[in-house]
């Protein structure tokens, strides 16, 4: 497995970078990874041998625990798994704002209701980042570079919030 060590901690200040990073990094420890924090836990199943197959498709049923295979366990474990990388990264005081969550999905819907807020709260995040990108001016004594960096970072912000200017 890889290092904890070198995921990217938690940062209300950096949430866009650190959710790029962690989609990332549990999409690589095992495809079903990101599935679980965007849908929920894997449910196992098995194929129905009771009910006749009259749409041409098998019908899946949920397998009794006694059922599962050892895969089957790895499989149910993934969202256990994408739990405790979550908790690694975040700090104290965000760790008990998610802590009642029950799944990995609860605990990122609950990151991003924090940082990011509802739709209103993201509305007045782009009109503050458009006023700011309207309003820019290059500074007296300011480069080329510093002006470019200070409007690369609103642009950023704004991509953030889905809003797009052209180069």
């Amino acid at each position: 497995m890889t290092s904890f060590s070198k995921i990217l901690m938690f940062s209300k200040e950096d949430f866009d970078d650190w959710k790029i990073h962690m989609q990332a990094h549990l999409s690589a420890l095992d495809d079903d990874m990101w599935f679980v924090i965007t849908d929920g836990p894997l449910t196992i199943t098995k194929i129905n041998t009771a009910i006749a197959l009259s749409s041409g498709g098998p019908q899946y049923i949920e397998k009794s625990r006694v059922e599962w295979t050892a895969e089957d366990k790895k499989k149910e474990n993934i969202d256990n798994v994408a739990k405790d990388i979550l908790y690694k990264t975040l700090d104290k005081n965000t760790f008990s704002k998610i802590k009642t969550c029950k799944t990995g999905k609860e605990i990122w819907e609950k990151l991003i209701q924090l940082c990011e807020g509802n739709e209103q709260t993201k509305e007045n995040k782009l009109s503050v980042a458009t006023q700011k990108f309207d309003n820019i001016r290059m500074k007296p004594g300011e480069s080329m570079t510093e002006f470019d960096e200070r409007v690369n970072s609103i642009v950023i912000e704004l991509n953030g919030l889905e809003k797009t200017y052209p180069n």
